[in-house]
């Protein structure tokens, strides 16, 4: 795994502006290259706000989207189109301004899916719809980004402290019960999927991340602070504005 680098930035807003024109680029070389470009998506304000000016950058160079596959690190189990659903924000954010093929964006189930109200057997949907796209050579396709965001608590995706989840590391995604943010229930990738990718992004905004941030950077107990444990496999880039970096 890498170690993390520190981009800083003065705000929430310039932070997601650089995050986006940088995606936007890495997006557009793979395009030039001919190969397909996997990025899991995050919720939370600077997450969405980073999609939105992905969006905005998307619109003013014309990026071509035909080859990239949109996954997410986690999921609220609530209905589809709910509002406090990370898909049901990026597609606002993002996905209904760009044309993307349907088959390319892959959420995690909902409540309400064929899965019925089982999130146990909608996490093992995503799981195998994880292989199939990785050709059961591996549990999850090859990621190129992964984006995180960071809770006060240092929990990323729907890892957090004390949960079993966090120690999950024989299995790509978990289900998720009893946490500590509604809704209780929730799907996430694990730390060995998180892992997988190429580069890791935890974007972090505002003074209540700072000791999430200093706990991220800590290279500490990831069954305490979930965000030690999120490092690419290639770089690891801790996205930061200065509030978020006032512990470091």
């Amino acid at each position: 795994m890498s170690g993390p680098e520190i981009l800083r930035h003065a705000d929430g807003g310039e932070l997601a502006d650089a995050a986006a024109q940088r995606l936007a680029d890495m997006i557009a070389e793979a395009e030039r290259d001919g190969r397909a470009f996997h990025l899991v998506l995050t919720g939370g304000g600077v997450g969405i706000a980073t999609l939105r000016a992905l969006g905005d950058r998307a619109e003013a160079v014309c990026l071509g989207w035909t080859h990239v596959h949109l996954w997410w690190g986690d999921e609220r189990f609530l209905p589809e189109g709910h509002p406090e659903r990370n898909e049901t924000q990026a597609r606002e954010a993002l996905l209904d301004r760009v044309e993307l093929p349907v088959h390319h964006v892959h959420p995690m189930p909902a409540s309400d899916g064929m899965d019925g109200d089982h999130v146990e057997h909608a996490a093992t949907r995503y799981r195998r719809e994880l292989t199939a796209a990785a050709r059961g050579q591996a549990p999850v396709p090859r990621f190129d980004v992964c984006l995180l965001g960071v809770g006060p608590d240092a929990h990323v995706a729907s890892l957090f402290p004390g949960l079993p989840g966090v120690r999950e590391d024989e299995s790509a995604v978990t289900a998720v019960h009893g946490s500590p943010k509604p809704p209780p229930r929730r799907i996430s990738l694990t730390l060995p999927s998180i892992r997988s990718a190429r580069q890791v992004w935890v974007l972090a905004s505002g003074a209540g991340k700072a000791e999430a941030v200093r706990l991220g950077l800590a290279d500490g107990d990831p069954r305490e602070a979930p965000v030690a444990g999120a490092r690419g496999d290639q770089r690891t880039l801790f996205w930061v504005d200065e509030a978020a970096a006032s512990r470091l």
